[in-house]
């Protein structure tokens, strides 16, 4: 099982740690050369994160700053970043350059993934209407209400299960500048309770015009998942199609090359499967000539059989 790391870039810009007060904070990089990275020291509970980014603003020309990034604030694994969000929302208009955000960038030694604690997120979407790119690791008691953006490029949830009402929530907003949207869907165990249903609205394309780039992986029901994209309407319009990191067997491939044809694509990710030699033999010879990237990675993929009764057990990529 793989897991995501801190992040070493944010909007095309490498990520910087803001030092803890002890640091040295005399020769900091230009304020919007760097995505900015502010946590709470989570190991002796030095500095509080909103403690941290009110050092942030009174230390850095908050005017310049294009891409936050945040890290871990205090105890995330039982209290979620209310504070956090309501100490960005407060200092919103000393950031009017502010493009991109990303909320909850921890390494499973901080916090597991789905032990994160989020919350209502669409505050962030309303309060920063000129943002660009949106991040959120972690699904547990994660919101997001359907609204209407009109700045909005990127969205990415990481989760190891997504609730059925954000996906919802996204399938009913209105992004008229999405280019690129990644769901991590998860698993029931961790709160996924989403059905191939709920991607409906997404998969019409009728809310997202200019969506190029759409993945929909680390699912449980990633069979289901890709026969639903394979008549899907939006897929006409995409370049990169990505159902990677999830339970994709046979029966899903089938369905998606039984479908509408894929060979407009720049690149079909698919890593992480469960996928027969004859299948893999299939999409390569049917996708590939024709230019399109596939990506059939297996490295890490691993499956129990039991021996009383033959059960298969398949894993998504990340789950806890």
């Amino acid at each position: 099982m793989s897991y995501p790391t801190h992040l070493t870039s944010l909007y095309r810009l490498p990520a910087h740690t803001f030092p803890g007060p002890e640091g040295k904070t005399d020769d900091l990089p230009a304020a919007d050369s760097r995505a900015w990275r502010i946590a709470s020291d989570v190991y002796d509970g030095e500095e509080e994160w909103t403690a941290a980014f009110a050092r942030f603003c009174d230390t850095v020309d908050t005017t310049r700053v294009k891409a936050l990034i945040v890290g871990a604030w205090e105890g995330a694994y039982d209290t979620d970043p209310s504070e956090v969000i309501e100490a960005l929302l407060a200092a919103k208009d000393r950031f009017p350059a502010l493009r991109a955000l990303f909320l909850g960038d921890m390494e499973s030694e901080e916090c597991e993934i789905s032990w994160i604690n989020q919350t209502d997120v669409t505050p962030l979407l309303e309060g920063f209407p000129e943002l660009e790119e949106l991040g959120v690791r972690g699904g547990s008691g994660l919101r997001l209400s359907a609204v209407r953006h009109e700045a909005l490029r990127r969205l990415v949830l990481e989760s190891g299960g997504l609730p059925a009402d954000v996906v919802r929530g996204v399938g009913g907003s209105d992004l008229p500048a999405l280019e690129h949207l990644d769901l991590w869907l998860g698993t029931p165990e961790y709160g996924g309770d989403s059905e191939a249903a709920d991607l409906e609205p997404l998969l019409s394309g009728g809310r997202l015009p200019k969506l190029r780039h759409l993945a929909l992986r680390n699912s449980e029901m990633q069979d289901a998942v890709a026969a639903a994209v394979a008549s899907a309407p939006v897929v006409a319009r995409l370049e990169v199609l990505d159902l990677s990191m999830g339970v994709l067997t046979d029966e899903g491939a089938a369905a998606l090359l039984g479908g509408q044809p894929l060979t407009h694509l720049k690149k079909l990710d698919l890593h992480h499967h469960y996928l027969s030699e004859p299948l893999l033999d299939r999409l390569r010879g049917t996708l590939e000539p024709a230019g399109v990237e596939v990506d059939l990675d297996r490295d890490g993929v691993d499956e129990d059989v039991d021996e009383d009764d033959g059960t298969v057990w398949r894993w998504v990529a990340v789950g806890e």
